[in-house]
């Protein structure tokens, strides 16, 4: 935890000195040079004008493909932008060549709006979805899911960080399956983005989408996605404008040779370049470094709270990561939840309704979610702790 200068992160990030944030898988604080490269871009805008500044800051822009190739160790042609983590998961989702009869395999801990895509999916194009229970010890069943698989599977969708608990999914063994069967595999990695290190090349995933306003610290409105080259044609985008593709003849069109072909001309370009300026800062202070200090901080916020009387800590699994899921006896999680932001401390609920397949086999309700980023501190967490021990 050493390898962080926390004084000046921290310095960078100026909410800090008000308040305890530990909803970080809701929404992080950007540090300073993100907000400034977003006012900096919208200010730009207003001193010349929308198209004049998307020019002048080319290279700004080009930025986040490149940040974000270093970010995942893949080729910068690989990445697109969109507007949202559940944008750029739904635009790869639905240009997958599904047909009646398919098969989807999933994890008991799959994100609700996911979940909801695929229920959809399966009612308008009659493909079939298979949950992979949890084992034991909170991760995806990896016996399971390969007992499952036939030549009816054309997708393993696959959530990395669940949002309702810490776990870690364990993605590469996933991905060693998917590539062994020749099935396409979707990781989504809105909560790992920016606290783990990914390596799409190790993971093995044939796709990959995030978020920018969890881990990576970067703005509301962004997302990103990865496409591997090798499977590029096998996919149809559901939309297209002369950005995606080159309109070459009254009835033909030609989709261009890379991950934007699932962009569109019109985007938050203020967002884009901030986005890129956080995968900068993320790669400039190391994934491993993030990835230790987040783990060695929830490790402790889990200690203490399972010390309280009355606390119950959810988390399971051999690897967790910065979100720690919890419960007190005795007070709604809505009231401690509003106990705890009436003391100066961001905290969030993870509500049944959005972990169904998970809560149903765990038989749990709503519960409370602290989630902490490597700008938080040991003193900090003795702080929440104290406000939850309190009647």
């Amino acid at each position: 935890m050493d390898n962080l200068d926390i004084d000046l992160i921290r310095k960078n990030t100026p909410a800090c000195r008000e308040l305890i944030h530990f909803n970080n898988a809701g929404a992080a604080f950007s540090p300073q040079q993100v907000t400034d490269a977003v006012i900096d871009h919208l200010l730009l805008e207003q001193k010349i004008g929308g198209y004049e500044a998307q020019e002048q800051a080319s290279d700004k822009a080009e930025n986040f493909y490149h940040a974000f190739a270093r970010l995942l160790n893949c080729d910068a042609c690989e990445i697109a932008y969109a507007e949202s983590a559940t944008r750029a998961w739904n635009l790869l989702f639905h240009a997958l060549p599904f047909k009646p009869g398919d098969r989807i395999l999933t994890g008991q801990s799959e994100y609700a709006s996911n979940y909801l895509a695929l229920l959809q999916m399966a009612k308008q194009h009659h493909v079939k979805i298979d949950v992979v229970e949890n084992a034991a010890d909170g991760q995806i069943c990896l016996e399971q899911l390969e007992s499952k698989i036939d030549s009816d599977v054309r997708l393993i969708a696959l959530t990395h960080v669940a949002s309702q608990s810490g776990v870690i999914h364990p993605a590469e063994q996933v991905g060693q399956l998917a590539r062994r069967h020749n099935i396409f595999y979707l990781l989504d990695a809105c909560q790992s983005a920016g606290q783990i290190a990914l390596d799409v090349d190790s993971i093995g995933c044939d796709m990959l989408t995030g978020t920018g306003r969890k881990y990576l610290r970067g703005p509301r409105g962004t997302g990103f996605m990865y496409v591997r080259h090798e499977i590029l044609n096998q996919l149809q985008p559901q939309f297209v404008d002369q950005h995606a593709a080159r309109w070459v003849s009254r009835d033909e069109y030609v989709f261009r040779d890379d991950a934007r072909r699932f962009e569109i001309w019109e985007s938050f370009l203020a967002g884009k370049i901030g986005l890129g300026v956080a995968a900068d800062y993320a790669c400039r202070l190391g994934l491993d470094n993030i990835q230790h200090r987040v783990q060695t901080l929830a490790a402790q916020l889990r200690q203490e709270l399972a010390g309280l009387a009355d606390v119950s800590v959810h988390d399971q699994g051999n690897r967790l990561s910065g979100i720690v899921t919890f419960s007190k006896s005795g007070e709604t999680a809505e009231a401690l939840h509003r106990r705890l932001h009436n003391r100066g401390i961001n905290s969030s609920i993870v509500r049944r309704s959005g972990a169904l397949l998970d809560f149903e086999l765990r038989e749990l309700g709503d519960i409370n979610r602290a989630s902490v980023h490597y700008y938080n501190t040991d003193d900090e967490i003795a702080r929440f702790c104290q406000v939850v021990a309190e009647s």
